[in-house]
């Protein structure tokens, strides 16, 4: 290896020994707590800078982590950071699009979940009132039947001859008085005709729900 060459190694090295000491100096103050004071008078004590933005610092402190735009700072400290009211602008910008995008896409998201949760209430409310409806006409479909059951109970013992007594010559002839439930008869079976028809259209209405 020539002389030259050497030369040229040897600053290689140092250049590189130099960048790697600059960053570990670097994140080794980033690491150190240190004061801080605004231009209107605000301090925070011990300090430490978690993050480095273009329009500020964000700072850990005891009382919580606070972001510290360079525009409340005094000049040395925007200087120290390589502060530039340009790109801070700029910066600041399209964070402040971002958000406004974010809350928008929140917005829209929370929407479509209230949409759905009323579309999923309403549907549940609807299958409900189906059920109870159900329910309601099976009700009265079994009142009906029971009500058509005794109707012809009542109307069979109607139609039976009334009690049996002996009568006609030396009393050998069995004969029957009047059946007093006799009368009833019309009305009886006019009341089961208005039952029977009530019981045909609730299944139809059944039939109709269930479906």
């Amino acid at each position: 290896m020539n002389t030259k060459t050497a030369q040229r190694c040897f600053a290689s090295l140092n250049a590189t020994a130099f960048v790697g000491a600059f960053l570990i100096l670097s994140f080794t103050a980033a690491a150190f707590s240190e004061d801080f004071k605004t231009v209107n008078g605000k301090e925070y004590k011990d300090a430490t800078i978690s993050r480095v933005e273009p329009d500020g610092i964000t700072v850990k402190t005891k009382s919580g982590i606070t972001k510290v735009y360079f525009s409340e700072l005094p000049k040395e400290t925007q200087e120290r950071f390589h502060y530039d009211p340009q790109k801070a602008g700029t910066y600041s910008s399209e964070q402040a699009a971002t958000y406004t995008a974010y809350q928008k896409q929140q917005e829209e998201t929370r929407h479509q979940q209230e949409l759905e949760a009323a579309k999923n209430n309403a549907t549940v409310a609807q299958q409900q009132a189906a059920k109870n409806r159900v329910q309601a006409l099976q009700v009265r479909y079994d009142e009906l039947q029971k009500q058509e059951d005794n109707l012809l109970l009542q109307i069979g013992e109607a139609k039976q001859p009334g009690p049996a007594y002996r009568g006609g010559k030396n009393n050998k002839t069995l004969l029957h008085h009047p059946n007093p439930q006799k009368s009833q008869l019309p009305l009886l079976q006019s009341h089961l005709s208005d039952v029977r028809s009530e019981k045909k259209q609730l299944k139809k209405q059944l039939e109709k729900a269930q479906r």
